[in-house]
């Protein structure tokens, strides 16, 4: 027995794989990897995939160096910068991904935390939502604390959006105006508030195998069932504006080995996606269940109606995937 054999019955059976075992999946031929990783999908998932779209919601001015953003303040692109959308706008959009029968929507807002007002401005927004389209409301604010998580749990967000981006080790070489144990907080205290949490990370930023299986264990650790898999896409102006861009095989590879570590989370197919010529349909097939569709908050993504066809031609089913698969 090979031992992608051997560590998919020992999923399959409940067991959790070690760091080194996964190791020794990222070295497995990938062709028996990613159909094991699919196998493990379908036993834990079934046929649901979970399909979430995106409005950004306040661009560019970041306080934040993060060194793949295009919005941060330290750097010089083309994003364009706005405060707060209005209400009606925030409303607009997320009716008109619910008729085109997306389940799950995010606001998403650039800085490092929104202030108390601006929480409570798009608290707001989020009652309107909710009172207008029959879709679930996620929100990516920054850096909160728990009394504003439960603030906006209140107005009827469901989850809350705060990607690791990298390993603890890697986290430094990324972004040095906050740390990955402020992120942790925050995503802990979403947890506190009653949100569920949508974490994850970018891929492409220089990092290594190891980072790539730490967050993912790390990730594991702290119950986090929604797993976005963005590949940087290099933004000139940006730090990494000149880095390689992964391949197909490298996202199969990534996905597959994430789908070993997180056998009943949404890993979902993310930033980035819109590099891939196959639209990420070869990870669809290799462990990853979930995406981002539409555009993404500074690059082109694929269009709702592309992607559920895709959804259906590879024998899925629209659904929300909340606490697991």
């Amino acid at each position: 027995m090979s031992i992608v054999e051997e560590l998919k019955e020992k999923v399959l059976g409940g067991g959790q794989i070690s760091k080194e075992e996964a190791f020794s999946l990222y070295e497995a031929p990938l062709g028996e990897l990613c159909a094991a990783a699919d196998e493990v999908r379908k036993y834990f998932c079934q046929n649901k995939f979970d399909i979430c779209t995106i409005i950004n919601g306040k661009s560019g001015k970041c306080s934040e160096n993060c060194k793949y953003c295009a919005q941060s303040a330290y750097y010089h692109t083309a994003t364009e910068e706005y405060p707060l959308l209005g209400t009606e706008e925030i409303v607009r959009q997320a009716k008109y991904n619910a008729d085109k029968g997306v389940l799950r929507y995010s606001i998403v807002t650039s800085g490092r935390a929104l202030s108390d007002a601006e929480v409570e401005q798009m608290c707001g927004a989020i009652r309107a939502v909710k009172e207008s389209a029959d879709i679930e409301v996620c929100v990516s604010f920054g850096l909160l604390n728990e009394r504003q998580f439960r603030a906006v749990k209140e107005a009827g967000a469901t989850r809350v959006h705060n990607n690791l981006e990298t390993s603890r080790r890697n986290f430094p070489n990324v972004c040095t105006t906050h740390t990955f144990d402020d992120k942790v907080a925050a995503i802990r205290a979403a947890l506190a508030a009653g949100l569920s949490v949508c974490s994850g990370g970018i891929m492409g930023l220089g990092e290594t195998k190891e980072d790539r299986i730490d967050m993912a264990l790390f990730l594991r650790e702290l119950g986090v069932k929604s797993v976005p898999v963005n590949m940087l896409n290099p933004i000139p102006g940006t730090p990494y504006g000149g880095n390689e861009r992964l391949t197909i095989d490298d996202m199969r590879r990534i996905v597959a080995v994430y789908r070993f570590i997180l056998p009943d989370a949404s890993i979902r197919l993310a930033g980035g996606r819109g590099l891939l010529a196959d639209k990420g349909e070869g990870c669809f097939v290799s462990g990853a269940n979930a995406v981002i569709s539409g555009d993404m908050l500074t690059t082109s993504g694929y269009t709702i109606e592309s992607d559920m066809d895709m959804i259906d031609k590879l024998g899925y089913k629209a659904a929300l995937c909340d606490n697991s698969c």
